[in-house]
């Protein structure tokens, strides 16, 4: 990828650029950042999850995507690649290229240990800026762990924490409850 060594860019730039790459970045307000490989257990997660959850909206309104789809935050200036996005309705596109929306309904993030503190954190503010984002769910790729974020009406945002191996996750925008059993299907988690 030809990006400029720490020299910020245009928005116009990275997307130029980040269609051409073999690989993805994610883009903060002119800082380009590449993405990292994942786990066995967070490709796990997240063909479950997939698998599971498109099962589930099939000949409904709602589609998930995994995480070649771009989501385009514009008031923060941000392109990122959750790990997996549901979209109701017709996606918003940002251009004809039709590879970034900007309507999410929900966002999952896998947690790892090299992005837990940026998905609980600062990827959380960027995220809250998306009026159609109803629920921000983060899965625990080491145990059986879920957090999700939900909007409220009074766009203050609750916080569902969810533990253990009877548990599942709950998401409230489509109606769905995925046990942890499936959720974490055929995924090595560590014992405490």
């Amino acid at each position: 990828m030809a990006y400029p060594a720490l020299k910020p860019i245009s928005p116009e730039v990275y997307l130029a650029e980040e269609r051409r790459s073999s690989t993805k970045h994610h883009y903060f307000n002119g800082d380009v950042v590449a993405m990292a490989g994942a786990s066995i257990a967070h490709n796990t997660i997240v063909s479950n999850l997939i698998r599971e959850v498109g099962v589930f909206l099939k000949e409904k309104d709602c589609n998930i995507f995994p995480s070649d789809l771009r989501v385009n935050i514009p008031s923060a200036a941000t392109y990122t690649y959750p790990d997996a996005t549901i979209i109701c309705g017709s996606p918003e596109v940002t251009d004809e290229q039709r590879d970034t929306v900007k309507n999410p309904t929900v966002i999952f993030e896998v947690l790892s240990a090299t992005t837990r503190e940026y998905d609980t954190s600062k990827k959380f503010l960027f995220y809250q800026r998306i009026p159609s984002l109803k629920e921000y769910i983060l899965i625990d790729s080491t145990l059986r762990s879920v957090v999700i974020y939900r909007r409220q009406e009074d766009e203050l945002w609750n916080i569902a924490v969810t533990e253990g191996a009877e548990g599942s996750l709950k998401i409230s925008s489509i109606g769905f409850s995925l046990s942890f059993k499936e959720l974490y299907s055929n995924v090595t988690l560590r014992t405490i």
